[in-house]
């Protein structure tokens, strides 16, 4: 029996974790962003990788995120592996062009002929200093070519971004600021790769299926165990990846428990939930006992006051009432 050797590490020591392996492994692998040398990046997001590859694999770039994503497009083309930091999610609309209309489409307009292995990473949601907190990661779903990953734990955060950095397509890497240096736990050391495109079952259950995204998904495991004692059996699907979606799995969950609640930390409106609630409603309408019911931050755009903060987020309180709501459920007549 192998055992495979562990340290534990925080969410973005993994995400690091699993960048310098595959620097070291692959000479083609280089980061681009804005104050990743010396500085470390934003929330010591590329801490260490400077001082280990020096500035012609770890390159600071200027403030432009079009450039950026442009120039890593054109290292991918010719060959590279480039990983673009974008610092927070909300500079995202500034490389549009670039990260829906090229990235994604070159493979296609040139008959195959042209790869993008391109990783654009970046920061949303809320977060230990209330900076930046807009979440856009349902836009990019919506995009073919595209590959969104979201992870929830540190060992996934290394084993999708290994994967992401292999991936012979352009994939973007969201990492939630409330995972960075609060979440914690044993993460395999060395070769780590998580498929992307695959959910994982957190927790068995039989009377309700959560699924749910990054942050939310340690909120919803939360709610599952205080409503354990009180009977109620949650099946806990952390999605990890909204584009391509594992359907297969969380069809499979749904038609075991007959509900579903989906919880994201994104506007509830237009939000991955509504795609998810859409195809189950499609496929699996037959085995369902009651409504999808949806959580999501309020149709506002999220404010930085703390106190303002708290209600335009989803709460435990909101999780928690979603799945009695289901669970509950009677059909009148």
């Amino acid at each position: 029996m192998t055992v495979t050797a562990t340290r534990r590490m925080t969410f973005v020591e993994a995400i690091v974790d699993g960048i310098a392996y595959e620097m070291r492994r692959d000479p083609r692998v280089l980061l681009i962003g804005q104050d990743i040398g010396p500085f470390g990046g934003s929330m010591q997001g590329a801490r260490g990788l400077y001082e280990e590859f020096g500035p012609h694999r770890v390159r600071d770039a200027p403030i432009s995120e079009a450039a950026m994503v442009g120039a890593g497009i054109g290292a991918a083309l010719f060959g590279q592996r480039p990983i673009v930091e974008i610092s927070f999610g909300e500079f995202l609309p500034c490389a549009m062009n670039q990260l829906v209309l090229q990235a994604p489409n070159i493979h296609y307009m040139t008959a195959g002929r042209g790869q993008v292995p391109l990783v654009v990473r970046t920061r949303v949601g809320d977060g230990p200093y209330r900076g930046h907190p807009q979440s856009f990661e349902s836009w990019f779903c919506h995009v073919p070519g595209l590959k969104v990953v979201m992870p929830a734990l540190p060992s996934d955060a290394k084993g999708l971004m290994i994967a992401a950095i292999r991936d012979p397509n352009p994939v973007l890497f969201f990492e939630q600021m409330s995972l960075y240096h609060g979440v914690r736990e044993a993460v395999p050391e060395g070769e780590h790769v998580v498929p992307i495109g695959r959910a994982q079952v957190l927790a068995e259950g039989r009377d309700v299926t959560v699924a749910a995204t990054g942050w939310m998904v340690h909120r919803a495991l939360r709610v599952a165990e205080e409503l354990e004692d009180e009977g109620v059996s949650v099946e806990l699907l952390d999605l990890r990846t909204i584009a391509p979606l594992d359907t297969g799995t969380l069809l499979a969950s749904v038609e075991r428990t007959g509900r579903l609640v989906v919880v994201h930390e994104a506007w509830r409106i237009g939000g991955i939930g509504a795609e998810i609630a859409a195809t189950v409603a499609e496929a699996a309408f037959g085995a369902l006992r009651a409504p999808i019911r949806r959580v999501g931050a309020k149709h506002v755009p999220i404010p930085s006051a703390a106190s303002l903060r708290e209600l335009a987020l989803p709460a435990d309180a909101e999780i928690r009432q979603a799945i009695l709501d289901v669970v509950r459920y009677r059909r009148s007549g």
